[in-house]
C-alpha cells in the first residue's frame, strides 16, 4: 500500500513547464555570423539588384537604409548596382566594443571595385555592428546594424 501511495502522491504534484528564455548569442558567434553577411553584403555584381536584395535580410531596417545610402548614386533605377564590388579579408575580425547588446568589429582586407571604366582595389576593412541580443534559438537571427567601407591609404592603421 505504501507503494502505491508514492505513485498516487508523484501523480498529483503540478507539472509547470519550464519556462527558459532562448539562449543570447555569444560574442563569438555574432561576429562570425555578422561578418559572414557583411562580407556577402559587400560581394556584389554589376547589374545584380536581386543579388544585392538578398543581403537585405541580414540588416536591421535603419541598418539597410544606411548601407543604401551610401550606394546612392551607383544603383541604377532597378536598384542594381552600376559596379562590381569585390572584398577578400585578409585576416579575421577584430572586436572594437561591445555595448548594450551590440557588437563592433573591423576585418580588413582587400576591396577591388570594378566597371566599365575601369578597375580599383584597394586596402580596406569593413567595420561592422551587429546585435547581441538577438537570439539564436526562438527568436530575431543575428542583425547588422551598421556596415561601413574604410579605405586605407600609407600607413593607416584602420586596415591591420
Amino acid at each position: 500500500m505504501i507503494g502505491a501511495f508514492r505513485v498516487l502522491l508523484l501523480a498529483a504534484l503540478p507539472v509547470f513547464p519550464q519556462t527558459q528564455a532562448p539562449a543570447k548569442a555569444d560574442q563569438a558567434t555574432v561576429v562570425r555570423v555578422a561578418a559572414k553577411a557583411a562580407i556577402a553584403a559587400i560581394n556584389f555584381r554589376q547589374g545584380d539588384a536581386a543579388g544585392l536584395a538578398r543581403a537585405r535580410a541580414d540588416f536591421t531596417p535603419e541598418g539597410w537604409k544606411e548601407f543604401l545610402k551610401h550606394m546612392e548614386g551607383f544603383l541604377d533605377p532597378k536598384g542594381a548596382p552600376t559596379f562590381t564590388s569585390t572584398f577578400l579579408p585578409s585576416r579575421g575580425a577584430t572586436v572594437l566594443a561591445e555595448d548594450h547588446g551590440v557588437v563592433r568589429f573591423r576585418i580588413p582586407g582587400t576591396l577591388t571595385q570594378s566597371s566599365k571604366l575601369g578597375r580599383t582595389t584597394y586596402r580596406a576593412a569593413i567595420e561592422v555592428s551587429a546585435l547581441r541580443d538577438s537570439m539564436i534559438h526562438g527568436g530575431e537571427p543575428i542583425k547588422i546594424k551598421h556596415l561601413e567601407q574604410i579605405t586605407c591609404a600609407g600607413t593607416s592603421t584602420a586596415c591591420q
